[in-house]
């Protein structure tokens, strides 16, 4: 006898909450979005300072929140799908960002298999006038700066602290940890906020970015 599909089983047990519970009954889209962000964080945590068991529960709490927004989606009276749609979108999607997997093309180096993935998604997202299409502006501003600096320099612009220290500058994580903390540690001597220092330089770089395209 064949094991139970235990992803399937999960969906189900979704299923059967939002259908029995009241408190889920009334959850939307947009009120999960806090349970996400919460459930995103936790997993972030488990996987730089966790444990095997943590791990494995909050990669379950972030697969319970996938679940959540497919099942609300299956009931959406103009537009509806469900996980195994989601499932099967997520599929093909990666068969085609990996035709040196399926497809039969050559990539014998992480480079080369970039390449086919930005060659797949370009084609996928062929409407798009800008590299910073797509780009969320909600990720937190280290992170959004390190996806713009990466969109910059697709088409050449590149940020000139950059060109100007080359190789010079932090020689480990932990080093630019410390050089991280030391310019807040200044913003903050200062009076000036770093977040909103560093949100304003992207804006700018942004605008550096669509005016080069």
């Amino acid at each position: 006898m064949s094991e139970p599909d235990a992803l399937r089983a999960a969906a189900d047990t979704m299923k059967a909450v939002r259908d029995r519970c009241v408190w889920s009954q009334q959850i939307d889209h947009r009120a999960l979005v806090p349970y996400l962000v919460e459930e995103s964080a936790e997993l972030i945590d488990a996987v730089e300072d966790g444990t095997r068991a943590d791990l494995r529960e909050e990669l379950g709490d972030l697969l319970w929140q996938v679940l959540f927004h497919a099942e609300i989606a299956s009931r959406d009276p103009d537009d509806p799908f469900d996980i195994d749609d989601v499932a099967r979108g997520l599929t093909d999607k990666m068969v085609r960002r990996h035709p040196h997997v399926f497809a039969g093309a050559v990539a014998t180096t992480p480079e080369e298999v970039l390449v086919h993935w930005n060659a797949a998604k370009a084609a996928e997202k062929h409407t798009r006038r800008s590299v910073l299409d797509g780009v969320s502006e909600r990720m937190p501003s280290l992170a959004l700066a390190q996806k713009v600096l990466g969109k910059a320099a697709q088409v050449g612009v590149v940020a000139p602290s950059l060109a100007e220290e080359g190789e010079s500058g932090p020689a480990s994580e932990a080093d630019l940890g410390a050089a991280l903390i030391d310019l807040v540690a200044v913003a903050r001597s200062r009076g000036w906020d770093a977040e909103r220092a560093l949100r304003e330089r992207l804006r700018a770089l942004q605008a550096e970015v669509r005016a080069a395209e």
